[in-house]
């Protein structure tokens, strides 16, 4: 079977940035607790005009742009995303319309925080079984519109965005394939840790008890991801984990043993963007040069669902 690669990134945030001194306006907390609780500084929110399909469309341009490909060489167009607020047209085809392609297949992934590692091996397993040959693989998220803007513990940590990347074919791949086996899984009876739900909905979660699953159970299958790929922790040129909360993202990077490896961050100034953060995160590592091309990186999201999945991919 014909293996597949990532190609290029691109990403894009709204204008308007959020401060934590912004938020001690609004709520009962401070620059210094929301610092020293989750480590975030700011996060960009999008207006009433600037819808995900928007923020998704934006990114996919500028990773097109960056693979030098045009809208209609894209037959797979996937989605991640669990803040779409219409059952249909799907975020997807939305995307697909704004960008004028011909005519991709479009689908939704809704794995909440893990949706992009979750998409991007089902663009990957697509282009191997020879259903696909180009994909436009997206993470957007506006978690602003689902915030509960009196709920310190949860409006701090929440931002909107979208990354984007662009998954080919790879035949011949020297270095290994260009994205490794996936590991996926979820905790099905502790789904509820994590909700997006209500009229409106809102998100809600239990810190605790994420904050413990994530830390504990997550860094031995981060390891396992490693293994599937055939690379050492110690050998990865960067780490990419949702970016969820920097004492989640620090102490789990440490335990995986990627000594070697720059540990994305950009929770600091984007927030929690959910599944935007992963692919986000990495098209900035990228952009500043931060990671060489051809170098291993592990993607690893988690989060709602209590849901899992990560792969170990060829930097573009």
């Amino acid at each position: 079977m014909t293996g597949s690669r990532v190609v290029a990134l691109g990403h894009y945030q709204p204008a308007k940035v959020l401060t934590n001194d912004d938020l001690a306006a609004m709520v009962d907390t401070s620059d210094e607790w929301i610092t020293s609780r989750v480590g975030i500084k700011t996060r960009h929110v999008g207006g009433p005009d600037e819808p995900v399909d928007e923020l998704a469309a934006h990114a996919g341009a500028k990773a097109l742009a960056a693979a030098g490909l045009q809208p209609s060489d894209i037959d797979l167009v996937l989605v991640a995303t669990s803040t779409a607020i219409d059952r249909s047209p799907s975020m997807a085809a939305r995307v697909a319309a704004r960008l004028g392609m011909g005519s991709p297949a479009v689908m939704d992934i809704n794995v909440v925080c893990s949706g992009f590692t979750h998409a991007l091996a089902v663009a990957d397993h697509t282009i191997r079984a020879g259903a696909a040959t180009r994909a436009l693989v997206i993470g957007a998220d506006k978690m602003a519109d689902i915030a509960d803007w009196t709920d310190r513990t949860t409006c701090v940590l929440l931002g909107d965005g979208a990354g984007a990347a662009v998954v080919t074919a790879d035949p011949s791949a020297p270095d290994g394939p260009g994205i490794g086996p996936v590991l996926w899984g979820s905790v099905p009876e502790m789904g509820n840790a994590v909700r997006i739900e209500g009229t409106p909905p809102r998100f809600a979660q239990e810190g605790q008890s994420v904050y413990r699953w994530a830390t504990t159970q997550l860094p031995p299958i981060a390891r396992k991801v490693c293994e599937k790929a055939g690379i050492a922790p110690e050998d990865l040129a960067a780490v990419v984990l949702h970016q969820a909360n920097l004492r989640i993202i620090e102490p789990v990077a440490r335990k995986i043993g990627a000594v070697n490896a720059i540990i994305a961050r950009d929770v600091v100034d984007s927030g929690n963007t959910s599944a935007a953060s992963i692919p986000m995160a990495l098209s900035k590592l990228v952009e500043r040069g931060e990671v060489a091309s051809g170098a291993p990186v592990l993607l690893f999201g988690f989060g709602g669902n209590l849901s899992y999945a990560g792969q170990v991919i060829r930097c573009p």
